[in-house]
Parts: C-alpha cells; structure tokens; sequence
C-alpha cells in the first residue's frame, strides 16, 4: 500500500512539473496577445531592455510609471505564482493585495478566459530578467492613497468574461473579444468620467489622451467610421495608413508595436467588429465661420499646406492625407489636429508601408490666430463640418507640444509670411522669424 501511494505522489510529481512547462504553442499564443494588448508600448522605457517598465504615463489626476514585466524576481514577475498573476489581470489587484489604478486597463483584461492570461504569462517568462524598479505614482490626494481604488472599482468596475454573441459571427466574436478585451480600444477611445472612468452610454465615442483625441470608432457620419470599409479599418491597422487617413500622435506607436504585428485574421476580425459598431451621440450641429475666417484660412492654408495637400484637400493618399471628409480632422475635439498643426508629423513606416513622410511644424511659424484659421478652413470646407477652433485652444495645446517627443527634431524650411486681413480691407503681416544668416532658412522643432 505504501508503495503505492509513494507511486501516486511520484506521478504527480512528474505531471505538476510538466504542466509548469508551457508548451511553444502557448508561448506563442501569449507573445500574440501581448502584442494585441500591446504591453511594450507602456513597459518600454529603453528599448535596449524591453518590458522592464518604468515608463511616464500621464493622466489628468497626475502620473504613474509602469512596472517592471520581465522574469527578474526581485523587481520583476519572476517570483510571482500564476494565480497572482492571473488576479492582477482579472481583478487589478496586485501580489501584496494593494488595488491597481485604472491605467492598467485591467477593466478590460478582465474579459479574457484565463488560459490566454496565463499565456500572456508564459511569453513573458521567456524574457530576459532586468533589474529595475519603477518609480512610485505621482498622484495627487487622495487617489496618492491605493485604498480608494475599492470604492471606485465598487462604483465603476464589472469583472467578467467577454460573452459571445450566439446571433453574430465567429470572426465578429473573436474581434469583440479583442476590441472589449487584450487590445483595449475603449482605454482611449471611450469618454473618460471626473474619475477616470467609462462615460456610460458613450462607448467608442472617442476621448482626450496625453494632449492627443483618440476619435471615434462607431459609425458615426462625419467623425467616426460610417464612410469607412472593412478593409480600410485593415489597411489602417496593418500598415498606419490608408486612403482616408494617416495615423499619428499614440496611435502611430499602437500601429507600429502592435497592431502592424497581429495576425491577418486577428486584424480582420477587430475590423468587422468595429465597422457593425452602431452610431453613438449624433455629431453637433455645426454653424459654418465667418466669411472672413474662412477667407484668413484659406490664406494660411494656400502658403503652408496647398503644395503637399493640394488646393482641393485631395492630397496623395496614403503619402498625403487627404482632407475632405477626414474624420479625424472633423472630431469635435480639435486637439489632435492642433498637435499636428503644433507638432508636425512623421508617417510610421511598417513592412507594408515602408515609405516615409513628414510634415513641418509650425508652432514658431503661425500665430496662434493663424493657426486656429487655418485649422477651421479645413475643419469646414471641401463638405467637413466642424466646431470651431479659438486662439486659446492653440495657446492651450502650445505648452503641450513643448512636451512633444518630436520638439528636439529639426529640419529647415523656408520661412514665409501669411497675411491676415484686418476687418478693413488690408492685410497685415506677422513678424518674420529670424532667419539663418547662412542659408535664409528657419530651424523647425518637431519636422523629422
């Protein structure tokens, strides 16, 4: 008898240790899903030392830093159990038991079964341990306090798997399944409440992200993706671009670490998923500028955007956005295309777009009056129809571009002066910027 249960506890032994050992399959499985959710994007600070955290996330209540995913046991997942693991994704609730803040969408991974978790988990293991330990929150009172996250997870959060649709698609369920869960598209591009939350009834309406608005995904008419295909929303998220729209700001990073990565299937699926989303909140009722705005806008639009975007907006899709009927240009949050405007652009090359664009900045070249003229000529001509944009957003958004990761990027352009009318038949000229004494060029932050 003995000998047999010494057998038994023997065999168990033997199969505890091979269950530890995740398969190839699995890993790989997890290696996909961490690039849905694209986990490198926030736990990457240096590239050099991928997922070993410590990267800056800003929020509007303050900042935190990312931890640390690597298999190092002291500052890392290494020493961590799968169930541990399994309730930080599940349940945001870390390995001493302190709550997590909702900037790790955890309200989100809640919806994936725990098998894919726990594969997501494996591939990770399989990373090169770093040492490093991630700054401590910068949160103002009294969120600084891990505690109140209880009451805002009794108030906002529903964990759950996601639960299929018996009346859609497999490839609609399996894109549900991504969009609600590993990807977390809502994270950016749902409305956020005065605490951090989902605007309830408002899902995909879009949102404000770090000075950028993440715009709507719903199909809504003129700024969500009514006037988009299927294989539009494919080509996007393959390659960063399509003939409707580039994409920039945080989405270029999305484009690039993750969705450029992801199966053709997977791609397809989220695409379905997105294109069947009903339309949300109606777009507002737009009373079209002044004649004379209209007129200063066009001024600006002629001397710093016709060459590359063509006088009709047309562009050269895919190279040049093409401007007329551009849902983003048309979002009622103007903040992305201000940053642009601020900024300027560099398109994200990927395998299936490996050409580059750019496109200067002009925070030192316009005025902010010529910069929100110019913004609501293309915000509404060529059919758009959009809220207009005032001076002091574009003062609002300068301080951010200062914060701009493209502000230490320089190129030399040539300077130009666009006159603006006065009201009384004249037009005025702004300052000319101090030019090279070399070549009679101006040094742009932000053009790369």
């Amino acid at each position: 008898m003995r000998a047999i249960l010494a057998l038994v506890l023997l065999c168990s032994a033997f199969s505890g240790e091979a269950q530890a050992e995740p398969s190839a399959d699995t890993v790989a499985r997890g290696k996909a899903l961490a690039e849905a959710a694209d986990c490198a994007s926030c736990h990457t600070t240096d590239p050099s030392k991928p997922f070993a955290g410590g990267k800056r996330i800003g929020t509007p209540l303050g900042a935190i830093y990312s931890p640390n995913l690597t298999p190092d046991r002291e500052t890392g997942l290494g020493a961590w159990s799968d169930d541990e693991f399994h309730r930080a994704l599940r349940y945001g609730v870390g390995r001493d038991g302190s709550r997590y803040y909702p900037a790790f969408p955890y309200p989100n991974f809640t919806k994936m079964i725990r098998d894919d978790l726990l594969a997501i988990r494996a591939y990770l293991a399989t990373l090169t341990p770093v040492h490093n330990s991630p700054p401590p929150p910068e949160l103002r009172w009294p969120l600084n306090y891990r505690v109140v996250m209880r009451a805002w997870n009794f108030l906002f959060f529903q964990p759950g798997i996601f639960e299929p649709n018996q009346q859609k698609s497999t490839e609609w369920n399996r894109g549900g399944y991504l969009v609600t869960g590993a990807a977390h598209c809502g994270a950016c591009h749902t409305p956020k409440n005065i605490f951090g939350a989902d605007r309830r009834g408002r899902a995909f309406g879009g949102g404000l992200v770090q000075g950028w608005f993440a715009p709507r995904l719903d199909g809504a008419e003129r700024s969500g993706l009514k006037s988009w295909s299927v294989g539009d929303i494919v080509e996007y998220l393959q390659s960063g671009r399509n003939g409707r729209s580039h994409a920039g700001g945080l989405m270029a990073e999305v484009v690039a670490n993750s969705t450029s990565k992801m199966s053709d299937a997977d791609v397809r699926a989220i695409a379905v998923y997105l294109k069947d989303l009903p339309a949300g909140k109606p777009d507002p009722v737009v009373t079209p500028p002044p004649q004379a705005e209209i007129a200063a806008g066009k001024a600006v639009y002629a001397h710093a955007c016709v060459a590359c975007h063509e006088a009709d907006g047309s562009g050269t899709p895919r190279i040049y956005p093409p401007l007329p009927g551009n849902a983003n240009l048309q979002s009622v949050d103007p903040s992305s295309t201000l940053r642009v405007i601020l900024d300027g652009a560099q398109t994200i090359t990927t395998p299936r777009a490996p050409n580059p664009g750019s496109m200067p900045a002009y925070a030192k070249q316009l005025s902010d009056q010529q910069i929100a003229d110019v913004a609501n000529y293309m915000r509404n001509s060529w059919g758009n129809a959009a809220p207009l944009v005032t001076p002091a957003q574009v003062k609002m958004h300068i301080g951010e571009s200062r914060d701009s990761p493209m502000r230490n990027c320089t190129s030399e352009v040539r300077v130009f002066d666009v006159p603006r009318n006065d009201g009384h038949g004249s037009l005025k000229f702004p300052p000319v910027p101090e030019r090279s004494p070399e070549s009679g060029t101006l040094p742009l932050p932000g053009h790369c």
